[in-house]
């Protein structure tokens, strides 16, 4: 098995980082957003963004072992 490229692992950290690190920077009641709190409106926000977050880095990686693969490497 091969380990993942450091940009399909960047990018499974951003829905991470974006959660859970950007807490001090969003931590307000107001403004409201869609009337929802910002903080609540920033979470929910994160759930579409982490499958979209999860499949460039899955392409990612489909992409090298492709690239692996016409190259003659191994692709294992």
């Amino acid at each position: 098995m091969k380990r993942p490229s450091l940009g399909s692992i960047l990018l499974g950290l951003i829905p991470f980082a974006g959660a859970c690190f950007s807490v001090t920077l969003w931590d307000r009641v107001y403004p409201m957003v869609f009337g929802l709190p910002f903080n609540l409106f920033w979470l929910i926000g994160w759930l579409p963004l982490t499958p979209l977050c999860m499949w460039a880095a899955y392409r990612l990686e489909v992409r090298r072992e492709s690239n692996d693969i016409r190259a003659g490497g191994d692709a294992r």
